[in-house]
């Protein structure tokens, strides 16, 4: 699905909280983005525990949990750094703290001091192998998960220094 649509439709945050929200695995396991903030550095997201995202235990499965933070940080940064960057997702782990049995939550957020750091290590046209750490919640705070995602930044060839 991805493929077909153009960038500048993940440029405006409604549309892209749109596309998302039609994309298929997310729709599949009920995961909802809920906003994407105008400037593209917060996104929050939630997901309901319905039979389709349900374990054999009847709380919610490991993979909608995961699957609700796969795409987030890479994307805030393909809009935060531009087209002048390579961004890729490198690796990611997930902590299970407690089984949750009610909707989950999350919330990512790319401060600028984030965004400077990368900047900052990739000026001269080395990688930046970048740690972001999230948590999934219940509505109380109570904490379900935790994500530790290291994003791949780089300049690209023709915009590093000689």
């Amino acid at each position: 699905m991805f493929r077909k649509i153009k960038k500048w439709m993940f440029q405006n945050s409604y549309l892209a909280r749109l596309i998302f929200n039609l994309y298929k695995p997310f729709r599949g396991a009920k995961i909802k983005v809920v906003s994407i903030s105008s400037d593209f550095r917060e996104i929050k997201v939630k997901m309901p525990l319905t039979h389709r995202n349900r374990n054999i235990m009847g709380s919610h499965f490991g993979g909608s949990l995961y699957a609700m933070s796969d795409p987030f940080f890479m994307y805030m940064l393909m809009q935060a750094l531009g087209a002048r960057y390579y961004v890729w997702d490198q690796q990611a782990t997930i902590q299970f703290i407690r089984p949750a049995y009610s909707t989950v939550y999350a919330t990512y957020v790319l401060t600028q001091a984030q965004l400077q750091d990368i900047i900052q290590s990739t000026d001269q046209g080395q990688k930046c192998l970048y740690h972001f750490l999230a948590q999934i919640t219940l509505a109380d705070g109570t904490v379900v998960a935790e994500i530790d995602k290291v994003v791949y930044c780089r300049l690209k060839k023709q915009y590093r220094p000689n």
